[in-house]
């Protein structure tokens, strides 16, 4: 029984990673840039949230669709400012500015709201009990978002126009010019969807696990995230999804039988494994880049 309840747990925890691992996704699947400032839109997100619920006493419905678009918006300026004067540029050149910017948006709210960490209230209550499994209605919430958020990005990038024109820079940007698509106005659009979903990975994030924030709690979640995202195959929305859950698992399962102490170096470890033996990801396949 305990088993099951780790497996319980393990799945709330790795939703959450999935849906930060696909903003991480989204944008290296299209500019080919791992953004490590996508760790810290969580941490904004949840600071917005906070002020959304405490100061302007909005509902919790009304709080997830302001704190999107505020990340969104956050997520656009940040592509526009720090990342579009990169794009003919060397790689290492976006992925130093990316680390930059992760760092400045900390420094930043720990100037405005100093270092020390704020109470964030649980929004979702209640626990429901199956033959002595207890299941909070947050995990079944945060579940719920990130399957649905998957289904979402699925449809978006195959079945709509837009979709279309991301895959087509994801390809190929100059031949996606010649075509006619606007590849800044696409590659603005894979950045407000990113930062939206790791505005709601911040909240349920801040709301079911954490229950307080600071400007340095998106550091942690974001790299496992970004582990989850390798593992399950960087730019695939599906091995996103899939390798969240597996770190949920992972993570869980160790703090439960081995120690809460080696919970983080095991996850690390599994991306170091992944990336000796199959750096594709389990869902990714090589492929052979011409020098």
């Amino acid at each position: 029984m305990n088993f099951l309840q780790q497996l319980i747990n393990g799945i709330h925890v790795g939703s959450i990673y999935a849906l930060i691992a696909l903003g991480y996704t989204m944008v290296y699947g299209i500019v080919k840039l791992i953004n490590f400032a996508h760790g810290d839109i969580l941490m904004i997100g949840s600071y917005f949230a906070l002020i959304a619920i405490t100061v302007l006493g909005l509902p919790i419905w009304l709080v997830i669709i302001i704190t999107m678009l505020v990340c969104a918006i956050i997520g656009v300026m940040i592509d526009q400012i720090a990342y579009k004067p990169l794009r003919d540029a060397p790689r290492i050149s976006a992925l130093i500015t990316s680390l930059g910017m992760s760092l400045f948006l900390e420094n930043l709210f720990a100037a405005i709201y100093k270092p020390r960490p704020r109470k964030f209230p649980s929004l979702i209550k209640g626990i429901r009990e199956f033959d002595g499994l207890h299941i909070k209605n947050i995990t079944l919430l945060t579940v719920g978002i990130a399957i649905i958020c998957m289904i979402l990005l699925e449809f978006i990038v195959n079945k709509t126009k837009t979709g279309k024109a991301m895959r087509a820079v994801s390809e190929d940007k100059p031949a996606a010019r010649l075509m006619g698509i606007n590849v800044n106005r696409i590659i603005a659009i894979t950045f407000a969807i990113g930062t939206a979903l790791g505005a709601i990975g911040g909240i349920l994030y801040s709301s079911g696990i954490a229950l307080q924030i600071n400007p340095l709690m998106g550091v942690t979640p974001g790299l496992k995230a970004f582990i989850a995202a390798v593992l399950g195959g960087i730019g695939i929305i599906p091995g996103a999804m899939l390798g969240g859950f597996a770190i949920g698992l992972v993570e869980s399962l160790t703090k439960a039988y081995i120690s809460s102490a080696w919970a983080d170096g095991v996850v690390y470890g599994i991306l170091i494994i992944v990336l000796l033996f199959k750096p594709a990801g389990i869902l990714g396949k090589n492929v052979k880049e011409k020098v």
